[in-house]
């Protein structure tokens, strides 16, 4: 184990004095459980001032809606427990499945609003009277530790998490750029590169998920917040740009090397201009964009595959070089902006665009209903005195772990640390507290404990177990009225907690789980469907928001699939299995030019079928598209070139994009297949 370092050390500090300014408030105040405000300081705590304090908010305004739900549904069902437990068990699953559908730190609102009200309501089955006061004063000492943590994260030594974030997308862009110099220039293992560099889309959904806490930020960076945003949405158009760069590149030099030599010196300017990173002078993306205007092939009418491949590469480069342009300006305005410049709003994507599971959302929501309903059952059929506690942890384990494909494993170290914590509870409780007279000893006697604990959670390997023994000795203590010993009312308590544990996890493993290979099939097979249903009722959606969803799926797949399949051999077929989500685009991109190539006499309509006949087909298998496809795919590409470019000036524009688009798709569905032929061989 590490000696600790001082930022952790310093971390666990500002924790214990914000949950002891909190608990000292809770005291004063008369609060009946002011356990409850010391562990809310320490849940909503975070290593970065800005995180604490949005969490502050999204926590504030998800016990507000928590509360005011139970005190609606606790007095008309105050007659029928077991209306009353069903009534709880579904707000707590309508509530989970809202935030999972909402990946951003805003799903926090719903998630507490569902499992705060089962924190309040259970407990107050069996004596309805008092939810009212009980409600009023959960928020009071919730939101107390709230605003304790909230003033303490953010004066005392503020860790901003503008810089960290700037950080690291200073990081994704050098890698983007990176990969651009290397696919300029050939060498290198292609298959694991390829595999790396993937994962640099996880990296984006990451930090675009992560910049939600941008505004609220302590630094400079909290009025950049759009720009963030924009250069986010630079990153997810130059990735599959990137893909495809490669890919023609490696094609053209194996099928036609001698095309490519006019090119050497424009790919080698590139190259030189992008790897100049940050230094890099936007006025050069200007004349790099020229130069490669007058390499672009003009599409003929008997075009054969170099020379398609070498206009589809130009149009790449060349969206490329824009969004590299555009990143190094917004870049550079954020670094204006630190330096004390004016910010400029820059609209950009927002996380509604991204992948939504609604099967999972729900899969989730029922574990947890039906979790909650089987602890009641017991709880009312046996008159179990502390039994509410059952139904109460199990809720809130199935919501804190149920973005896990697998959540068992986390239940499960739960239930290890709040047991671990046990003893440690029942020391203070029957030992300790009672001997305590004064705020100043208690902060005294409490001090080893979440001081030693507290340095544990701004590490990634032990922040879960060291939040877990905190919280179950928090809990405990704010479960108990400590100034009498209650033995049996003691253990009744901690049983109830550890059934409620055990159900969550069972019940979780049968309803719930599942594996990342299992997840990467879905999420393919959602992808494939999506392509389906743009071929049959053209979607009116941006392509920057088809590209971003695209690219947050790359994102999500590539960790599951490094552990589904671990051998390079393995890795290489799963990444080659990718290359469908990037149909999505380019489908839509077809769909979009389908108007003035039908003015041209180009139909699109029965490739567009075949290609949701294809994704939409239940015995769909990447790599073995049909032949038939592939013909469709040259005949019509061969209609697309042979169309009179005179028709208008939209065809005109329309015929060479067509002819990229369906370049790429057909280099995406069939990268093994034989070059395309211009005319038909007799």
């Amino acid at each position: 184990m590490n000696a600790p370092k001082m930022s952790e050390m310093l971390f666990s500090l500002k924790c214990f004095t914000a949950s002891m300014l909190a608990l000292y408030v809770s005291l004063a105040a008369g609060l009946p459980r002011p356990f409850w405000a010391m562990m809310t300081a320490y849940i909503v705590a975070s290593p970065f001032s800005g995180a604490v304090r949005s969490k502050a908010l999204f926590r504030v305004c998800g016990t507000l809606i928590g509360c005011t739900a139970t005190i609606v549904m606790v007095p008309r069902l105050a007659n029928a427990p077991e209306l009353l437990s069903l009534a709880l068990a579904c707000w707590v699953g309508l509530c989970l499945y809202i935030s999972l559908l909402d990946r951003t730190p805003r799903s926090y609102i719903f998630m507490l609003a569902g499992y705060t009200a089962g924190l309040i309501g259970f407990p107050a089955v069996t004596d309805p009277s008092t939810i009212f006061d009980t409600g009023l004063a959960r928020v009071e000492e919730i939101t107390i530790g709230i605003l304790s943590a909230t003033v303490v994260h953010s004066l005392v030594f503020p860790q901003g998490v503008g810089p960290v974030l700037l950080g690291r997308l200073d990081r994704a862009i050098a890698d983007a750029q990176r990969w651009m110099g290397d696919a300029l220039k050939p060498g290198g293992d292609k298959a694991q590169a390829l595999h790396t560099r993937l994962a640099l889309a996880g990296e984006i959904s990451e930090l675009r998920v992560m910049s939600t806490h941008l505004p609220f930020d302590t630094s400079q960076l909290r009025w950049t917040a759009g720009m963030v945003h924009g250069l986010h949405d630079r990153l997810t158009v130059m990735v599959p740009l990137l893909m495809a760069v490669e890919d023609r590149l490696n094609t053209l030099r194996e099928a036609d090397p001698e095309s490519l030599k006019p090119w050497t010196t424009l790919l080698d300017d590139i190259a030189a201009w992008v790897c100049a990173g940050r230094d890099a002078d936007p006025a050069r993306a200007a004349q790099l964009r020229a130069q490669l205007a007058q390499l672009t092939p003009t599409l003929s009418t008997n075009a054969g595959w170099s020379e398609i491949l070498r206009l589809n590469l130009a149009q790449r480069l060349d969206a490329l070089i824009e969004a590299c342009e555009d990143g190094l300006e917004l870049r550079s305005n954020v670094s204006s902006v630190m330096d004390g410049g004016v910010a400029r709003y820059t609209p950009h994507l927002t996380p509604a665009v991204l992948h939504r599971d609604h099967g999972m959302a729900f899969r989730s929501a029922l574990a947890a209903v039906v979790t909650i309903l089987l602890c009641c059952a017991f709880w009312i059929f046996t008159a179990w005195p502390s039994g509410a506690a059952a139904p109460m942890m199990a809720g809130v384990l199935c919501c804190f772990f149920a973005t896990q494909d697998d959540p068992v494993p986390g239940i499960r170290m739960f239930l290890k640390w709040t047991v671990i914590s046990m003893p440690v509870a029942a020391f203070y409780i029957m030992f300790v507290l009672p001997a305590v007279h004064s705020y100043e000893m208690l902060v005294l006697v409490l001090a080893p404990v979440f001081l030693i604990g507290g340095v544990f959670m701004p590490r990634p390997a032990t922040a879960g177990s060291a939040l877990a023994f905190l919280i179950g000795v928090a809990g405990t203590l704010s479960l108990q009225d400590t100034g009498t010993l209650d033995i049996p009312s003691f253990l009744n308590s901690m049983i109830a907690q550890l059934f409620g544990f055990i159900a969550a996890g069972v019940i979780t493993s049968l309803i719930r789980t599942v594996g990342g290979d299992w997840m990467a099939r879905r999420m393919l097979r959602t992808a494939r469907r999506e392509v389906a249903q743009m071929t049959q009722a053209p979607s009116s959606e941006p392509l920057l928001n088809i590209s971003a969803r695209m690219l947050d799926r790359i994102g999500l797949l590539m960790p599951r699939l490094a552990v589904a399949h671990p051998t390079p051999e393995a890795r290489a077929v799963a990444v080659d299995g990718l290359r469908e989500l990037r149909a999505g685009l380019h489908t839509a991109q077809l769909c979009g030019l389908q108007q003035p190539l039908e003015q041209a006499g180009v139909a699109l309509k029965p490739l567009l079928q075949k290609l949701g006949a294809y994704f939409g087909g239940s015995e769909h298998r990447h790599g073995q598209a049909p032949a038939s496809l592939l013909e469709k795919l040259d005949s019509t590409l061969r209609e697309v070139c042979a169309a009179a470019a005179e028709t208008s000036a939209a065809v005109a524009d329309a015929r060479p994009k067509a002819a990229a688009a369906l370049a790429s798709m057909r280099r995406d569905l069939f990268p093994r297949a034989a070059a395309y032929q211009p005319e038909i061989a007799s």
